[in-house]
């Protein structure tokens, strides 16, 4: 079932610090340090998150030069779900050329913090840690000719300095797998 969002847009972000795949912990940057910061609710095993995958990825790759900042989580109940354990992730990270650092949210707080639903669930803030968009990519994950528009949207917005456009939509994908 999902919930409200704790997270609203044009509210803060709640604080971030998870490890990596290879044990390096990651945190928001400091207020300024950033254009933009994107967090994405991630997982190895969802349809809807790898059918998104490769649109993150080049989202990634073009404006990660633009000093954007991006950041992939992963929330998933590991015992339930293994293909989505952290050597699981660490196997993904090494045959897959990701722009952007993989995070272990092991103990779901993260997820829980930021009221994340779905893999993919996409969050976007600007310099100062305020949350201008969430949602989905685009609008579809199954065509990769949307190019995740609603991200890119967002962000051109915001590194020109203009108000989001499209602030909020719904994101879509699979639950997350919360622990029992």
């Amino acid at each position: 079932m999902a919930r409200a969002s704790a997270t609203k847009v044009g509210g803060p972000a709640p604080a971030l610090e998870l490890p990596d795949t290879e044990g390096r912990v990651h945190t928001l940057p400091a207020p300024g340090e950033a254009p933009a910061t994107v967090v994405v609710w991630t997982c190895n095993h969802c349809p809807y998150a790898l059918g998104w995958h490769d649109r993150l990825v080049e989202v990634g790759r073009d404006y990660g030069g633009r000093g954007v900042r991006f950041l992939a989580v992963n929330s998933n109940d590991a015992e339930r779900y293994p293909g989505d354990s952290l050597e699981a992730m660490r196997d993904r990270v090494r045959q897959e050329d990701w722009p952007f650092p993989y995070l272990h949210d092991e103990s779901q707080r993260a997820a829980r913090d930021w009221a994340a639903q779905t893999t993919p669930h996409v969050y976007v803030l600007d310099p100062d840690l305020q949350v201008r968009y969430e949602g989905a990519p685009d609008a579809d994950h199954m065509d990769p000719a949307l190019e995740a528009a609603w991200l890119r949207e967002a962000l051109d917005d915001l590194l020109s300095a203009r108000e989001v456009s499209r602030a909020e939509t719904q994101p879509v994908g699979c639950s997350i797998k919360w622990k029992r």
